[in-house]
């Protein structure tokens, strides 16, 4: 049952207002849906636009913000609860465990990281939670393009083809990650699987 989705997105707005209707949309979607936002925590950018608009629809946004980044410029004011880690690597960690599903809309080197770092623990079965990209105006279609090729070229399981959701609408995207059932990772673990950090 899925009661919180992680939203990775940029800190900056882009240049285009397509992006940041988009991260509005989702986060009106979200608190219609009774759906609690798990995220970096910025009041500003992508990031402040989602939660922003689940805030103002009545819902919950739960931040995760590194001490180094959370000065007042950076960190939301509004949020439903803010916790504050030591590291990145704890961020991401603490971001898996509030949440049951992740969305990544538009954004740069962080956005990335997040995304494949939450599909590279579905892959080695760290997590069974579904994971999907809204494709804003065509912004991540040269990325699904690689995701294709490395299917393609054997990098990447066949069995995981269809791991990632992609949908240019975000509510569209939103209904599929609902019902959606992830693959099972062709992943086995000898013993105990690895403790995340």
């Amino acid at each position: 049952m899925i009661r919180r989705v992680c939203v990775f997105c940029g800190s900056r707005p882009g240049h285009s207002p397509a992006f940041a209707q988009a991260a509005a949309t989702l986060g009106r979607e979200l608190a219609r849906r009774g759906l609690g936002l798990v995220y970096g925590g910025a009041g500003q950018g992508l990031m402040g636009a989602v939660a922003d608009a689940v805030l103002d629809g009545g819902g919950e946004a739960y931040g995760v913000i590194p001490h180094g980044l959370a000065r007042q410029e950076f960190a939301h004011p509004r949020l439903t609860q803010a916790h504050f880690v030591g590291s990145m690597h704890e961020r991401k960690a603490l971001m898996e465990s509030l949440s049951d599903a992740f969305i990544a809309l538009p954004g740069g080197f962080g956005t990335m990281d997040e995304l494949f770092e939450a599909l590279t623990w579905a892959q080695l079965g760290l997590h069974e939670k579904p994971v999907g990209l809204v494709d804003t105006s065509g912004y991540y279609a040269p990325l699904v393009a690689w995701i294709r090729g490395a299917l393609d070229a054997g990098f990447v399981p066949r069995a995981l083809e269809r791991a990632l959701l992609v949908d240019p609408a975000p509510d569209a995207l939103l209904e599929q990650l609902l019902s959606h059932r992830p693959p099972a990772s062709p992943v086995k673990w000898l013993g105990e699987k690895p403790v995340r950090r």
